[in-house]
């Protein structure tokens, strides 16, 4: 007796019949993809051979490998249409969901995002790319009349914010900035209605952490303005009952402001206040994060005394009882290594620092953690060359070399400014080899030729 197919085998074939595909409409939908993508296997193969591959995902029989895998990504990533839509209710999502059902890893299903969002924005970005076609006609309809947004809409586009923000550190700032304007100017116009407080409450929260995740966006893209209007925005939206949401959007908001702006006093302000609100949330990982960051500001204003009691604050939230923090992605003792490092540069204690960036370095890993990395990377080198042992300027150089690359991938700017300053103290060395074969790969990566 045939057993009943699975859940991904229902998934693949609702996916292809709701596009009135065949069989061989699929399979040269995935050969196109294969060609687009080099996978020469696939491209290759006879269409025959394909078929009865499919034929067996649709019986359950058998699932996708990882290079066809990320062929149906890439097919059903685009609308059949030819729009790009990868957001809540998106057959891509949808997809997602099969492939797990199937027992395909997260961070297998999170690399696929990764790579198909990266590959197939390349030649633009829908603005409603990251908002599925269910959530666009529910959200037009809520447009239309803002008293009548609910709450599944309000969840949809905090799902299509999410999205947009796992694709930091894969997708160019420029043109998560199209996906994000829309999402932006939807809770703006939502916010004009008046809706019952339950709604209001988690509009808020949806237009805050959107306003903050734009503001980000807008600073990487060098529009300092609009990032600094859009993070005040940002707290001004945010629910004063939510105070560790509040804190999160603030640390963020206190590295642009003191990088756009270069007013150490105003961004201190600005994370003494973070960490204020941090202290009346019930986030530990937010009060650690909070913490840290005060300590780095006061470093780099050389306040000592206030920088080393602030990381001991920051431990101290670190080694509580963090299980079931309601912001568990929030910080880690990882990143608190990072900037205990950062500290230690601007308060002297430069070969300790070097170890607390190394390790600090060792739990970023992740494609995400790219933009963070490189941070450590490049403060890493420079604490190098602080210790002033024999070497450490040849040291420091290499060291930098990853650092270019991450850069150069990500183009993000805290990173690159922290590499301009590494570079800058070795100009003492500038004549020296090591020293030029660096220059001549940030200006291939970074400049070109």
């Amino acid at each position: 007796m045939d057993r009943p197919p699975s859940a991904c085998a229902r998934t693949l074939r609702r996916l292809r019949t709701s596009r009135g595909w065949s069989w061989s409409d699929l399979v040269g939908h995935l050969q196109t993809a294969a060609r687009a993508l080099r996978i020469t296997r696939i491209a290759a193969a006879q269409p025959g051979s394909i078929r009865r591959t499919v034929a067996r995902w649709e019986s359950g029989k058998s699932t996708p490998d990882e290079q066809y895998q990320l062929l149906l990504a890439y097919t059903y990533a685009r609308t059949p249409t030819g729009a790009v839509a990868l957001g809540p209710s998106s057959d891509l999502a949808e997809l997602l969901d099969g492939l797990a059902a199937a027992g395909v890893e997260p961070t297998r299903l999170d690399e696929l995002t990764t790579t198909v969002a990266a590959s197939i924005t390349s030649h633009g970005m829908s603005l409603l790319a990251f908002l599925g076609g269910a959530l666009q006609n529910d959200l037009t309809e809520a447009l239309a009349d803002p008293t009548r947004v609910d709450l599944p809409v309000l969840e949809g586009l905090a799902h299509a914010n999410n999205a947009v923000n796992a694709q930091i550190g894969s997708v160019p700032f420029v043109r998560l900035h199209l996906a994000q304007a829309a999402i932006v100017d939807s809770c703006r116009h939502l916010l004009q209605g008046t809706q019952p407080d339950i709604v209001r409450t988690r509009l808020r929260d949806v237009a805050s952490r959107s306003y903050a995740l734009a503001a980000r966006i807008a600073f990487e893209t060098r529009d300092d303005a609009a990032a600094l209007r859009l993070h005040s925005d940002a707290v001004a939206t945010a629910d004063p009952a939510a105070p560790s949401q509040r804190a999160l959007i603030r640390t963020s908001q206190t590295m642009v402001v003191y990088y756009s702006t270069g007013d150490i006093t105003r961004a201190r302000r600005i994370a003494d206040a973070a960490a204020q609100d941090a202290r009346r949330g019930p986030s530990a990982l937010m009060r650690a994060r909070a913490h840290a960051l005060q300590a780095e500001m006061a470093a780099r204003a050389a306040r000592q005394r206030h920088a080393q009691a602030a990381l001991h604050l920051a431990w101290h939230d670190l080694e509580g009882d963090i299980g079931g923090d309601p912001m568990p992605g929030a910080f880690s003792a990882g990143r608190l290594r990072g900037f205990e490092g950062v500290c230690g540069i601007f308060l002297g204690a430069a070969e300790a620092a070097e170890q607390q960036l190394t390790q600090a370095a060792g739990t970023l890993t992740r494609t995400r953690e790219s933009v963070q990395r490189s941070i450590v990377l490049a403060d890493r080198a420079l604490a190098r060359l602080h210790t002033q042992g024999a070497g450490a300027a040849e040291t420091s150089a290499e060291q930098l070399h990853e650092c270019v690359d991450l850069v150069a991938a990500t183009r993000a700017r805290v990173p690159a400014q922290r590499l301009r300053q590494a570079r800058l103290e070795l100009r003492p060395w500038r004549s020296e080899g090591f020293v030029g074969d660096l220059d001549d790969h940030i200006h291939t990566a970074l400049i070109g030729l």
